[in-house]
C-alpha cells in the first residue's frame, strides 16, 4: 500500500493551489470590496475549479488505497462514481476553463499588458503569486 509518485503529486498540487488560494484572499485590492468581490474574476474562479478537482483527486487515490483488496462490492461501486466525478470535472470543467483562462490572458498579456495586468496590480499582487495562479 504504498505511495505511488502521481499520488504524491496530486497532494503536493493541492496544497499548492491553498496556499494560492489563501494567500489571494488575504491581498487587500480596492476590486475585491465591489460587487462580485473576487468572483468576479475568472482566473479566481478557475483557481477554485482547480483546486476543487484535485481534491477530488486527491479523495479518489485516498479511497482506492484504502478499498485495494477489500471485495466489497458497496465500495467498489462508490469509488467508481468518486471516478467517473473526477473524470467527468477534468473533461467538462478543469482542463476546457484552465486552457481557456491560460491562452487568454497571455495572449491578451502579451498584446498588452495594460489591458489585461495593468502595472498599478504590481503593488498589490507579488509576482510569484501571478504566475501560481
Amino acid at each position: 500500500m504504498a505511495l505511488v509518485p502521481c499520488q504524491v503529486l496530486r497532494v503536493a498540487i493541492l496544497l499548492s493551489y491553498c496556499s494560492i488560494l489563501c494567500n489571494y484572499k488575504a491581498i487587500e485590492m480596492p476590486s475585491h470590496q465591489t460587487y462580485g468581490g473576487s468572483w468576479k474574476f475568472l482566473t479566481f474562479i478557475d483557481l477554485v475549479i482547480q483546486a476543487v478537482f484535485f481534491g477530488i483527486c486527491v479523495l479518489t487515490d485516498l479511497s482506492s488505497l484504502l478499498t485495494r483488496g477489500s471485495g466489497n462490492q458497496e465500495q467498489e461501486r462508490q469509488l467508481k462514481k468518486l471516478i467517473s466525478l473526477r473524470d467527468w470535472m477534468l473533461a467538462v470543467l478543469a482542463f476546457p476553463v484552465g486552457l481557456f483562462v491560460v491562452a487568454v490572458f497571455w495572449i491578451i498579456y502579451a498584446y498588452d499588458r495594460e489591458m489585461i495586468y495593468p502595472k498599478l496590480l504590481d503593488n498589490f499582487i507579488p509576482g510569484w503569486l501571478n504566475h501560481g495562479m
